[in-house]
């Protein structure tokens, strides 16, 4: 599950790629990670669904180790961005699986290609309500990228590799969702992913909470098998997200985890896979054409 490389308009793009070597017609699984994550959170559930699915595993422009340009950082443009690379990569369909930020780019993806969409699964997903954590919306102060500066430095990301080792020695390893904190908070020392981080952020939160819904567009799911997936003790997106939203998607499924915080795919991460792959053969992928959309369109409904 190495980093790979390819360019898509002229920027850099990593993704990971894993898949059964000897089935290259295997279903594909689009797995879009979080908010100042990477594709290297999907790593401990690919190392089960890449025995059935084609795992394309992107780090989004501004993340991990792709391009960091000044530019688009919307819903829409990371939408675009996944398709094109989706295309480049030869893939026509896939199964989009969103956690986080990355449910709500999945859920824009389905909006604005629906043809190339086969199933949704959101994992604590954004875009389904106000809320979201304290932090989130203080971080979109103006001016804070002024302050950002002084609480990641360099020293940081030493001090917890050091801390990290001591531990590992003592045979001890952090929970998985403190390792997905730390991870996404030490990116944020380099100061092109922090800008980054900062314009994605204000395009999808402010001060009273989230700023994009698909709450008026959800009816459009009743066409697209959805699974949603919460942990029951997430502490960034509430619960209730998925309760309310499941109301508005006629025929979706919700798994809910407990005991599991903002992070079900890394927290259980063989159960997360067992329940993605068990929804995937449950269900036939969806077949949207033109005439079909447009009559959901205005009728909205």
């Amino acid at each position: 599950m190495q980093l790979r490389n390819v360019q898509v308009h002229g920027h850099e793009i990593a993704y990971r790629e894993e898949g059964p070597a000897d089935d290259p017609d295997a279903p594909v699984l689009l797995l879009v990670h979080g908010m100042a994550g990477s594709s290297a959170t999907w790593v401990p559930a690919m190392v089960d669904l890449g025995e059935r699915f084609r795992c394309i595993a992107p780090d989004l422009v501004g993340h991990g180790r792709s391009a960091k340009p000044r530019g688009d950082y919307s819903l829409g443009a990371q939408a675009s961005l996944l398709r094109d690379l989706l295309v480049a990569l030869g893939h026509e369909r896939a199964t989009v699986v969103g956690q986080s930020l990355g449910g709500g780019i999945a859920m824009q993806f389905a909006y604005q290609y629906p043809e190339r969409v086969e199933r949704l699964v959101l994992v604590s997903a954004g875009g389904l309500g106000d809320e979201v954590a304290l932090v989130l919306r203080a971080l979109t102060l103006p001016g804070v990228e002024y302050v950002l500066p002084l609480a990641f430095q360099p020293l940081l990301r030493t001090a917890v590799e050091t801390v990290t080792g001591w531990f590992g020695r003592l045979g001890l390893r952090p929970a998985a969702a403190t390792n997905e904190m730390w991870r996404s908070y030490t990116s944020l020392i380099d100061g092109d992913t922090r800008a980054a981080f900062l314009h994605t952020l204000r395009s999808v939160v402010d001060l009273q909470g989230q700023r994009v819904s698909a709450g008026d567009r959800l009816y459009l799911a009743a066409e697209v098998p959805t699974l949603v997936v919460w942990g029951e003790e997430d502490p960034i997106i509430p619960v209730s997200h998925a309760t309310a939203a499941l109301e508005a998607m006629p025929g979706a499924r919700l798994e809910l985890m407990p005991g599991v915080g903002h992070f079900p795919h890394c927290e259980e991460p063989r159960r997360f896979a067992r329940l993605v792959r068990d929804f995937v053969d449950a269900t036939e992928p969806a077949r949207i054409d033109t005439s079909r959309l447009a009559e959901l369109l205005t009728t909205g409904s």
